[in-house]
């Protein structure tokens, strides 16, 4: 009999404890070994050793497990999960050219419905409790309300970043019918959907996007904006915001990743964060991840996967490589130097801070999410995989969590102090009906679209081989001939 088969009752409502695990609190209590975790409610109502609970609580036993705070990606364009993996080898120009220039407005709001539904349910199955949703597909309202309905059907914490790539900011910001979709979120009761606005700043000397900014402001709506992204947004956009006052707390930079000093110091100064997607940043070319950066100007990090049409949608996979892009970077600075690293200055726990904490001050919810502390919502993972070699000893708990951990070994999840997860498999959520409105999306995009630009989007053009001349052949072998030949 398998351990899912003998699941506690988790009836809602009912107390849980779990029990035997190593507590990575994300605060300053640090490291907890063998402690227990105690929920109420939504809240964490105890954390300790040997903790005393309620009649009829469920216990979970977490012994040779990592208890954490549940992650937080704080920019997804989860809508573009319908099309995982189609853009494994475009550029950032291609991916342009894809959704803003050809094919992004045939998206309708099923289809909107159809990539959030599944992006979402695969967020909780990873561990990562909140996501911010950067939804640039909705080119009408009906759009956003398809985007929140599939919100609402999953078991996670989500935040709408409100977007639309083929309309100006400026003027869906002041529509009246974007105007009476916030009013209605505004007065829901639903804790676990917020909004913000999503939109970009193009370095136009007028700053249109100015009435964007008031816009967020007169709502009471943080903003998120791409930043620092090679060939569309730069040091100019980050001046212009300086200029007319609209670089505050409750602006997310997102990949900040070819900025100039001037323009870091501006984000620090105005207290600003930053969404690191590092995946995204050294595959697609929005400059090198700028996680150096951000530490050396003391801009407060989270971090972020972007979208699954191109990278994996996990945050095991975003801390792993923005530690390794991080040490990569000051290994080869020193080099040039002539110099050896001799003690790394980025560790895996603060990397683990920045998929957790970091990512619950991006949004302004570190007051009730991010970390494990008494009278914080109840959002919390358990990692723990017995039958994964990988996954034992726990000698350093960050460090396997960082470069040891995926989301198989995803044990159990609960947020808001209910458990949506348990013994690795979801409860209570219809993967196979996400599954099925994706297909359909993909049907009606390979309809839509025809054979021939499918097929392009799938395997675009590779440019020519540039060849380096060796001075050492000899014979008429060609390797790399014989390579192609091999694989044939």
């Amino acid at each position: 009999m398998n351990e899912s088969d003998t699941r506690p009752d988790f009836a809602s409502g009912r107390p849980v404890v779990l029990r035997g695990a190593t507590i990575l609190t994300m605060d300053r209590a640090g490291v907890i070994d063998g402690g227990d975790l105690l929920v109420v409610g939504d809240r964490i109502a105890a954390i300790g050793h040997g903790l005393s609970v309620p009649d009829g609580t469920a216990e979970i036993d977490a012994a040779g497990g990592i208890l954490m705070p549940g992650m937080i990606d704080t920019h997804r364009h989860m809508w573009q999960t319908a099309l995982r993996g189609l853009g494994a080898d475009w550029t950032l120009t291609q991916y342009f050219v894809f959704y803003y220039l050809t094919w992004g407005k045939i998206f309708r709001p099923e289809d909107i419905h159809a990539g959030n539904a599944l992006a979402a349910v695969e967020a909780v199955d990873a561990g990562v409790t909140t996501t911010l949703d950067w939804s640039h597909g909705l080119q009408t309202v009906g759009h956003g309300e398809a985007a929140v309905d599939a919100l609402r059907s999953a078991p996670g914490r989500y935040v709408l970043a409100y977007g639309n790539l083929l309309g100006a900011p400026w003027e869906w910001t002041r529509d009246a019918d974007f105007r009476a979709f916030v009013e209605h979120l505004a007065h829901s009761a639903d804790e676990k959907l917020r909004l913000q606005l999503a939109f970009d700043v193009t370095a136009d000397p007028a700053f249109p996007e100015r009435a964007a900014f008031e816009a967020a402001r007169e709502l009471g709506l943080r903003v998120s904006t791409h930043a620092g992204v090679w060939g569309a947004t730069n040091d100019a956009s980050i001046q212009l915001m300086w200029d007319h006052g609209c670089m505050t707390p409750d602006v997310t930079y997102v990949h900040a990743a070819s900025l100039s000093d001037d323009s870091y110091q501006r984000i620090a100064a105005s207290g600003g964060t930053v969404s690191v997607s590092t995946e995204s940043e050294q595959s697609a070319g929005q400059g090198y991840p700028p996680t150096w950066q951000l530490r050396k100007h003391g801009i407060p990090v989270s971090l972020s996967m972007d979208t699954s049409v191109w990278w994996s949608g996990d945050l095991f996979s975003a801390m792993r490589a923005t530690l390794s892009a991080d040490r990569s970077r000051e290994h080869l600075e020193a080099h040039a130097r002539g110099e050896t690293v001799v003690h790394n200055r980025l560790r895996a726990e603060e990397v683990a801070h920045w998929a957790t904490i970091g990512g619950a001050r991006a949004l302004g919810l570190d007051t009730t999410l991010g970390s494990l502390v008494e009278g914080k919502k109840a959002d919390i993972v358990l990692i723990k995989n017995d039958a994964s070699p990988a996954m034992y000893p726990l000698l350093h708990p960050y460090g396997s969590l960082v470069f040891q951990a995926g989301r198989g070994d995803v044990h159990t999840v609960l947020v808001d102090g209910q458990v949506v997860k348990y013994a690795h498999r979801l409860l209570g959520t219809d993967l196979d009906a996400a599954k099925a409105e994706v297909a359909r999306t993909v049907e009606y995009a390979m309809d839509t679209m025809g054979p021939d630009a499918w097929k392009e989007s799938v395997t675009p053009a590779l440019p020519a081989d540039e060849r380096v001349p060796n001075p050492y052949t000899y014979t008429d072998y060609d390797g790399g001939e014989d390579r192609h030949r091999a694989q044939s």
